[in-house]
């Protein structure tokens, strides 16, 4: 029996290759895989030996070649190929193990130039997986290395054959482990293409890595894991430092947590029920920024998921130890706060070590049968942004006005947002009409709308919200404008004495 080893990562393949030579099969290699094994006292045939062909074009052409490919793909119970290959001297190839040059880790250097990641796709690799693969009934193909041990017990066992199961199981890791490298190279080449033209691509191959499996999906007779979309960061780069393992809704909430507090330098703290916050805001430190977002809405705060946007330390975490939380997400947690916080056994503490660097790429959205797919929306106003009112707000209105515009963001619309003093005191969430928005979160306020300013994701359609938010005390008003009947809206507030600001963009969330 013949093994033909070509390795990039060498990861557990000495005692593997040591594994197979004691069972008997000799070794083909190539290259720094076959000076890898020399060195370590283990005897192997260079490929360049059963080619009769040197390695060529600076190692670009060295396993391309028939006595390669048809010891792999020839059929051994079929009378025509053996015999075909018998003339030609081709040897029997019955197991590959071989995996890839590093293209994904090359495009992720800083500053990686392109003619470096093309030097990195590999051809020969990919060619011997797909024939192995292909012809798995024969031969066995191997690019994992953590498999190498139990595949080595397995040889052992089988005086060194594996099981057709086995090998079937295989050839689908194979084709797997092909079709994310061509994707990688396709979407980082359509990326570069696109950079340039600015359209969306043609054809998207997603590339998913699994990242664990899920108690249960949004309810519990739903089945869900969750995967990783490759060369993002963002939520699937977390670490969980304790708690229970993590739902389904769960991931979705503290990904809504952590999206509002990245939008601020200053201490900030979101809190969420549902996707939506019920409390966000800034503070002096951390714990008065989760406290003044706890007290806008404590009833609806309980079995929330809280975000915070710098490393949680003792102050903040007593003052979430005395309610009921499902999740912490922040960038990071202090050694006292995490042994505080961990006497609760069910609450989970989650490190999102890219909060930063969160929502800047490209958003999916699947719907049955598809995805959609957008920029992210990252923009507050444009150059039409402006005091439409005879009065201006005042310094202090206006920071609370674009605070109330960046959570707004984060809130299903028809969504409108109540902010007194960097902190949000009502939110009217995913409503059917933006007037009944406006009622909840006035009602949600209550007295603290008097002084306040009140945020809208997208225009008035008539004057009756600025009406009611008038008559509740919201002294300025933050929305995109462009309804037909924007001059009503403004006439409304100058009669009633409240400034409004148009920012030209919209923020609807759905």
């Amino acid at each position: 029996m013949k093994a033909l080893i070509s390795v990039s990562n060498k990861k557990n393949i000495i005692p593997f290759a040591k594994g197979l030579s004691e069972l008997g099969i000799e070794i083909i290699s190539t290259g720094g895989t076959a000076k890898a094994l020399k060195e370590s006292g283990i005897a192997i045939t260079a490929i360049d030996e059963v080619t009769h062909f040197p390695e060529m074009l600076d190692g670009r052409v060295k396993t391309l070649h028939p006595k390669i490919h048809g010891g792999i793909l020839a059929l051994r119970d079929n009378e025509h190929h053996m015999k075909t290959c018998q003339e030609h001297e081709i040897g029997m190839i019955d197991m590959v193990v071989v995996n890839l040059y590093p293209f994904e880790e090359t495009i992720q250097k800083p500053n990686v130039q392109l003619a470096d990641a093309i030097e990195n796709i590999d051809i020969g690799g990919p060619s011997m997986i797909r024939s192995a693969a292909k012809n798995h009934q024969d031969v066995s193909v191997i690019v994992n290395p953590d498999r190498y041990e139990v595949l080595l017990a397995e040889l052992k066992k089988g005086q060194g054959r594996l099981t057709q199961q086995t090998r079937q199981e295989l050839a689908v890791e194979a084709f797997q482990h092909t079709a994310r490298y061509d994707a990688i190279i396709a979407n980082y080449l359509g990326q570069k293409t696109g950079e340039k033209s600015g359209e969306f691509p043609e054809l998207i191959t997603p590339v998913l890595s699994k990242v664990t499996q899920l108690r249960y999906g949004e309810n519990p007779h739903q089945k869900a894991a969750f995967y990783q979309l490759q060369g993002e960061k963002g939520v699937p780069e977390f670490t969980q430092i304790h708690g229970k393992e993590l739902s389904y809704n769960n991931i979705v909430d503290l990904e809504a947590a952590a999206l509002i507090v990245r939008e601020f330098d200053q201490p900030s703290a979101a809190i969420i029920k549902h996707t939506n916050p019920c409390g966000a805001a800034l503070g002096e430190t951390l714990a008065s920024a989760y406290q003044r977002a706890h007290d806008a809405d404590p009833v609806s705060a309980f079995g929330s998921i809280v975000g915070l946007n710098q490393s949680v330390d003792l102050e903040t975490a007593t003052l979430i130890s005395n309610t009921f939380v499902e999740v912490v997400v922040a960038p990071q947690f202090d050694d006292d706060a995490v042994q505080l916080l961990s006497q609760k056994p069910s609450i989970r503490l989650i490190q999102l070590n890219h909060l930063k660097k969160m929502g800047n790429s490209m958003f999916f959205r699947y719907v049955d049968g598809g995805f959609l797919l957008q920029t992210p929306d990252i923009q507050s106003s444009n150059e039409d942004s402006n005091v439409v009112t005879q009065s201006p707000p005042s310094q202090g209105q206006m920071s609370d006005l674009q605070f109330a515009f960046k959570v707004i963001k984060y809130v299903k619309s028809n969504a409108i947002v109540v902010v007194k003093d960097l902190q949000v005191v009502g939110v009217g969430a995913g409503q059917m009409s933006r007037v009944e928005a406006v009622e909840i979160a006035l009602k949600k306020a209550g007295e603290k709308s008097s002084g306040a300013v009140l945020a809208s994701d997208a225009f008035f359609p008539f004057d009756d919200s600025v009406k009611l938010a008038g008559a509740a005390g919201i002294q300025s008003i933050i929305q995109p404008g462009g309804s037909k009947r924007d001059q009503d809206s403004i006439d409304c507030c100058n009669d009633l004495g409240v400034s409004m600001v148009f920012t030209g963009v919209r923020h609807f969330r759905h």
